[in-house]
């Protein structure tokens, strides 16, 4: 199947993998958006100045933002994207700059998780607006999702690609003076993950979400594994699902089992954060678009979620 819906305005579509080239297109935009270069490199006289120019851009806008949180998982299904909204958010809700960076390209969730599945990105020549979640609060987000005019549209694009359009989320969105960026990958170790912390270099911090049944600890080790072999400094691990808040009553009750992220977290040396449990009332807030943490601020799992936020504003305090 041909992939050149991925090519509209390609600068290079001759070279595209629509074109019979198996690596796909170098310089497939965003749609509606500048396309960013990732040639060679290496191996073909060095980076054009083009590339220089990029890399020096993409640096620049690094240097403004203080934390780099990615929030990853080996696994699908366990409420990574719903965490790292709740996060960014609670961040936010405590007075600190917040950006939330959404890399899943095949699977754009942020948008609806926020109720910002209407808004459009605004493209200004080199410079790419990011949508503001609420007036009141630092809040600043961007996705694939405001990019897509259909829902239904989607997105077939190469490892190149991707990398290419992550690196221009990066440097080419005006996220201004952020005190943390907070990124959502998809599951797994693949091409998004992989670009991101090859992008942010030593800047990136890995938050790393489960559920707490062996099946998914299995592929989240492997996300830990990936973060060591990598150089990656893991803030800590997130028991997501750790049990059902009652609807009636209130009570925790076990349904996923407990404890394996916790676990995994003292196996693998690295801290574990909380055990959050599964609310109806986050199930709800996310189709809903009505952000859990800020909707039902006083349910045992916004406490939780509490609790990991405010762990992460005092850890960027300073010191002395």
């Amino acid at each position: 199947m041909s992939d050149s819906s991925s090519c509209q305005g390609c600068p290079s579509a001759a070279g595209c993998g629509s074109a019979g080239n198996p690596e796909g297109c170098p310089s497939s935009p965003a749609p509606g958006a500048q396309a960013a270069s990732s040639g060679c490199g290496g191996g073909c006289g060095g980076p054009t100045p083009e590339q220089q120019a990029e890399e020096a851009r993409l640096q620049a806008t690094l240097s403004h933002i203080r934390n780099t949180i990615v929030v990853m998982s080996g696994k699908g299904g366990v409420g990574k994207s719903s965490t790292a909204a709740n996060i960014a958010a609670g961040l936010a809700l405590a007075g600190k700059r917040v950006g939330l960076l959404d890399v899943d390209v095949h699977g754009p969730s942020i948008p609806r998780l926020l109720k910002l599945d209407a808004a459009q990105a605004d493209v200004d020549g080199d410079t790419i607006q990011p949508v503001l979640w609420r007036e009141d609060v630092s809040l600043k987000v961007m996705s694939l999702g405001f990019f897509l005019p259909d829902g239904r549209q989607a997105v077939i694009w190469r490892g190149p690609v991707k990398m290419g359009f992550i690196k221009q989320l990066l440097s080419d969105v005006a996220w201004g003076e952020l005190d943390f960026l907070v990124v959502d990958c998809p599951p797994g170790t693949g091409d998004e993950p992989l670009s991101v912390l090859q992008l942010l270099g030593e800047a990136a911090r890995a938050l790393i979400v489960t559920t707490p049944q062996a099946v998914a600890v299995d592929d989240v080790r492997r996300s830990l594994g990936f973060c060591e072999d990598l150089n990656v400094p893991v803030l800590g691990v997130i028991e997501n699902m750790s049990g059902i808040v009652c609807s009636k009553c209130g009570n925790v009750e076990s349904l996923f089992g407990q404890g394996g992220g916790e676990r995994l977290a003292k196996e693998m040396n690295v801290p574990f954060l909380g055990a959050v449990p599964l609310d109806p009332e986050i199930v709800r807030a996310g189709d809903e678009g009505n952000i859990y943490i800020a909707s039902h601020p006083d349910r045992p799992a916004a406490t939780v979620l509490r609790t990991i936020v405010d762990a992460l504003v005092e850890a960027d305090a300073p010191q002395g």
